[in-house]
């Protein structure tokens, strides 16, 4: 595994635990936006095996889609979970009166974890 993956796993766990911590503190809207950059990390890691590496967030989510969840690599669930933690973090960080919902960090959350966990072939 390449030093730059193991550091974005890295991050990725830090992120998970940093999104626990701000959820605990019923700090929700902030807790969304740890939650998707746990999963953002991985993805950014997996990419990064393969040679690839971008600037962009967009950049990013799509070349995952490309290069995992359509060839069938990984389960494509993981791609729409990255979409919609997106949608997610950016009503917690830029709406004007955000409300993310606690139970939505949740899952988001839990999927964070699932996503770091080892990939599996669909």
């Amino acid at each position: 595994m390449k030093e730059t993956t193991r550091q974005l796993f890295a991050r990725a766990v830090d992120a998970i635990e940093a999104a626990d911590i701000l959820l605990t503190n019923d700090k929700v809207d902030f807790a969304a936006g740890r939650a998707y950059y746990a999963m953002f990390y991985t993805a950014e890691a997996l990419l990064n095996e393969k040679g690839f590496k971008f600037g962009k967030h967009g950049n990013v989510i799509g070349a995952y889609g490309q290069h995992f969840a359509k060839t069938g690599e990984l389960d494509p669930k993981y791609h729409r979970w990255l979409l919609t933690s997106f949608d997610q973090r950016q009503i917690g960080d830029y709406a004007f009166d955000p409300n993310v919902e606690k139970k939505v960090v949740l899952q988001m959350i839990s999927q964070a974890q699932e996503f770091l966990e080892p990939p599996k072939p669909i």
